[in-house]
């Protein structure tokens, strides 16, 4: 699957990735920006830039990815959206299986 985040600088965006693939969550990460976002935020219609986080990984590693996002993200409320891989090479799949340690017996 491939979860999604944002953070408002490059450098946070390369801190977390960093954070998330030593962790062994995410198979590797994608940073794309700066991109423009419009949102709604405690009421008030806003925009601003952010650099976007895509992030590798397996169904079996989205709670903890998840768990990890929320303690580790500078926003109280950070997006964390995960969107499924419905095909992909086997080679790619072998190689995030393999990353995350999920072919590996405890």
């Amino acid at each position: 699957m491939q979860v999604s985040t944002a953070v408002e600088t490059r450098e946070a965006a390369v801190e977390l990735a960093r954070l998330v693939v030593e962790a062994r969550l995410a198979a590797g990460a994608q940073i794309v920006g700066p991109v423009v976002s419009a949102f709604w935020h405690q009421g008030e219609f806003g925009t601003g830039e952010e650099w976007q986080l895509l992030l590798k990984t397996h169904a079996q590693r989205f709670e903890d990815l998840r768990a990890f996002l929320q303690d580790h993200h500078p926003w109280q409320n950070p997006e964390i959206a995960a969107v499924p891989i419905v095909m992909s090479s086997d080679e790619y799949a072998a190689w995030v299986r393999r990353t995350l340690l999920l072919d590996v017996e405890p």
